[in-house]
């Protein structure tokens, strides 16, 4: 890309939610879903075929460019695209950092290539101060907020994964987490189970990772939009 390409963009401001799209598989099932409860719709580079594929027109595309088809950058306003030019961050985290909304669901960013999806996990957590939510084919991961309140039925399974060291709180899980020293490398939380009724998750900090079945996305993502969040610099609660 040539020098007069810009690395910061205008920012995508949106009352209610956006739906992020990926270069990844995007059912159009799951894309109806996911503007069902975040209807504003900004893609990441390539991602925006999918839109386009199901007659949803982007109302932004964030990334570098390198995968964006011409015929389908031909057909998005041009005053919605905006190619970023730095190489060190991800298409995905190039869209984030640009969309302030009470929730992101994103979808296309996982089961292709495990070095990117990876990248979208680092991408959660260096982004604390965002409510989004990863939609998978089977599984939904969320960066967890200092204190989550969710409504699960009774043996749901709800994992932990952390990205550091992470201490915290819970009722309503069947192995409470209480005291326990998370960590990468030494300990994590996976196939925890719900006893049934309202999850209470509380952590020390940034950092861990919340999974559970897709089919709660609905829960999950009233009880993010009802959350707090992390700040970005000082990794202190933040409304």
């Amino acid at each position: 890309m040539g020098n007069n390409v810009p690395i910061h963009a205008p920012l995508f401001r949106a009352e209610q939610g956006v739906t992020l799209l990926g270069g990844g598989a995007v059912a159009h099932a799951d894309l109806a879903l996911a503007l069902a409860l975040a209807p504003d719709l900004v893609a990441a580079d390539g991602g925006a075929a999918h839109g386009v594929a199901a007659g949803h027109m982007p109302l932004a595309v964030y990334g570098d460019m390198d995968s964006l088809r011409p015929e389908i950058r031909a057909a998005i306003p041009p005053e919605r695209i905006h190619a970023l030019a730095e190489q060190d961050s991800t298409d995905f985290d190039k869209a984030l950092r640009h969309i302030h909304a009470p929730m992101v669901i994103a979808l296309g960013f996982t089961g292709d290539r495990i070095d990117h999806e990876l990248a979208v996990y680092h991408g959660l957590a260096a982004r604390p101060d965002m409510r989004c939510i990863v939609l998978g084919a089977h599984d939904l991961v969320v960066h967890a907020p200092p204190r989550l309140m969710l409504d699960l039925p009774a043996q749901t399974r709800l994992s932990l994964f952390p990205l550091t060291d992470v201490t915290g709180q819970s009722t309503g899980l069947v192995w409470p987490i209480d005291g326990v020293g998370f960590h990468p490398a030494r300990r994590i939380g996976t196939s925890n189970m719900t006893k049934g009724g309202v999850v209470e998750l509380c952590f020390d900090g940034p950092g861990m990772l919340l999974i559970v079945s897709r089919d709660h996305l609905a829960a999950v993502a009233q009880a993010m939009r009802a959350a707090s969040v992390w700040s970005r610099t000082t990794g202190a609660p933040w409304v």
